[in-house]
């Protein structure tokens, strides 16, 4: 698969929204994650609501351009989820990426499904929802 093809106009697109997702101050938790394939790296600040769900987030991306559009879709959809949710898709995106199960259900994951095809860029991929695993994880064990 050429470069073209894998770096579609709206996955760039998606990359672009990480504009509007700064880094937060005040956050009630943190998380990060870092791919051991390509050393991509993600934090995430979450505030977490009276039910645990993400309230609101910001995050640090130093990515490709693929983890970049999935911290983007991460990010799109992710407030209103529990920590049960989270490590739900975690466990789905893993199984989609590894053994090439039904892709998970988790809305604008077409954007970055080119990429499936490069396992080189898999870690980069999960990256959002694997800080958000951490940040949620001690978060719930604080309190």
């Amino acid at each position: 698969m050429s470069a073209e093809r894998l770096y579609t106009p709206q996955m760039l697109a998606a990359a672009v929204e990480l504009a509007n997702v700064p880094p937060l101050t005040g956050a009630d938790t943190h998380g990060s994650a870092r791919s051991p394939a390509c050393g991509s790296t993600l934090e995430l600040d979450l505030r977490i609501d009276g039910q645990g769900q993400i309230a609101n987030l910001g995050m640090k991306v130093r990515a490709c351009a693929v983890g970049q559009a999935a911290a983007a879709i991460f990010a799109r959809h992710a407030k209103g989820r529990s920590a049960a949710e989270i490590d739900s898709a975690l466990a789905d995106l893993t199984a989609w990426l590894e053994s090439g199960s039904a892709q998970p259900d988790w809305p604008d994951l077409d954007l970055i499904t080119p990429a499936r095809d490069y396992p080189g860029r898999h870690g980069a991929m999960l990256l959002p929802w694997k800080a958000a695993s951490e940040a949620l994880s001690s978060a719930n064990a604080a309190g």
